[in-house]
C-alpha cells in the first residue's frame, strides 16, 4: 500500500475529474474500492498479474483502478439505477399523495398513525451507531419518494448507492417482519 496509495490515488483524482466528480469523500471510497478489487478473491488480480517488465505493475494498477471509478459512474448514471429518473420537489411530492384527502381525514390520521409505529420500530431496532442515518434514509425514500441515486448523493449520508440500496432493504424486511408478527390472528 506504501508503495503504490500515491499512483492508486492520483488515478481516482483524474479520473473522478473527467466524471465532474471532485469530493474527497467520494474519492477516499472509490480508493478504498480499488483496493478491495485488488485484494477480491484472494488476491487473484495481483496473483493473476504477469510482469513483463520491471514498470508494468503501474500501468496494471492504473487500468484496474481507473475501471473502477468508471464502473461506479456508469452505475450512478445508469437506467437500471434511476439515473434517468428526475427528482421533484418534495413539495410537489407531498401535495399529489394528499391530494383528494383532507385534512383530518380518516385516511390521513392511519397514514400517520401507521408512520409514527414504523418509525418507532426504525428507533428501537436500528443499529444504535447508524439508527439516525438510517431512518432519514427509509424516510427519505418512501415518504419523501427521492431515488437511492440522489439519497446517496447527500453528504451527510456518506454511503453508494448500494449501501443505501442495502440500508433500504434491510429495514423494509425488519419492518415486514414486524408487521407479520405482530398482526392479529382472525
Amino acid at each position: 500500500m506504501r508503495r503504490y496509495h500515491r499512483l492508486i490515488a492520483g488515478v481516482v483524482f483524474r479520473t473522478t475529474q473527467k466524471w465532474g466528480e471532485s469530493s474527497p469523500t467520494t474519492m477516499d471510497d472509490l480508493i478504498q474500492e480499488a483496493y478491495l478489487k485488488l485484494c477480491a478473491d484472494n488476491y487473484r488480480l495481483l496473483r493473476a498479474y504477469d510482469q513483463r517488465h520491471s514498470d508494468a505493475i503501474y500501468g496494471y494498477l492504473k487500468v484496474i483502478t481507473a475501471n473502477v471509478v468508471h464502473d461506479r459512474f456508469k452505475a450512478l448514471h445508469s437506467e437500471k439505477r434511476g439515473g434517468d429518473q428526475i427528482v421533484e420537489d418534495l413539495t410537489t411530492v407531498e401535495n399529489r399523495s394528499d391530494a383528494g384527502q383532507g385534512f383530518g381525514s380518516q385516511t390521513v390520521m392511519e397514514r400517520e398513525i401507521l408512520f409514527r409505529e414504523i418509525d418507532g420500530l426504525l428507533q428501537d431496532n436500528a443499529p444504535a451507531n447508524t439508527a439516525d442515518r438510517d431512518r432519514t434514509i427509509f424516510w427519505l425514500y418512501y415518504r419523501q419518494g427521492l431515488t437511492t441515486k440522489a439519497i446517496a448523493a447527500l453528504p451527510a449520508i456518506g454511503l453508494t448507492i448500494k449501501g443505501v440500496e442495502s440500508t433500504i432493504s434491510r429495514l423494509t424486511k425488519l419492518i415486514r417482519r414486524h408487521m407479520v408478527e405482530t398482526q392479529p390472528d382472525g
